[in-house]
């Protein structure tokens, strides 16, 4: 049986995806999806790209996640099976999932707290007197 592996990111969020064909089964750190993501939208974001190609219920997904909030979590899984999608047949889904957006890395990340200050960008309220 083939496995395709792909590596997802968003934010501080890693997610290693595991795909292999199967009767539609998604883990997430040994968790089924409904017990890791509580919220509907979540669960969504995750079956995105299995919409965008028409192959929900055909691969059995593994996930190991690491870092950053749900929401972040989520969109990393996301860029991951499609990733992985991509690689198991170029020219069926590439061009729907890049259609969609799927296999764009979102490079945006926190901007870092400068010292002397309260935050990135916010400043301390200035007194002239």
């Amino acid at each position: 049986m083939k496995q395709n592996n792909a590596l997802g990111r968003r934010k501080s969020a890693v997610a290693r995806v595991y795909l292999a064909e199967g009767k539609g089964n998604i883990t997430i750190n040994g968790r089924t999806v409904e017990e890791y993501f509580a919220e509907d939208s979540l669960r969504y974001i995750v079956n995105q790209p299995f919409a965008v190609t028409k192959t929900e219920g055909q691969f059995d997904v593994k996930i190991n996640v690491v870092g950053g909030g749900t929401k972040g979590q989520a969109e990393a899984i996301r860029l991951g099976i499609s990733r992985a999608l991509s690689e198991l047949d170029r020219e069926a889904y590439r061009a729907a999932l890049k259609a969609e957006g799927f296999l764009t890395r979102d490079a945006r990340e926190v901007e870092r707290k400068k010292p002397g200050q309260p935050s990135a960008r916010a400043r301390f309220q200035f007194s002239k007197r």
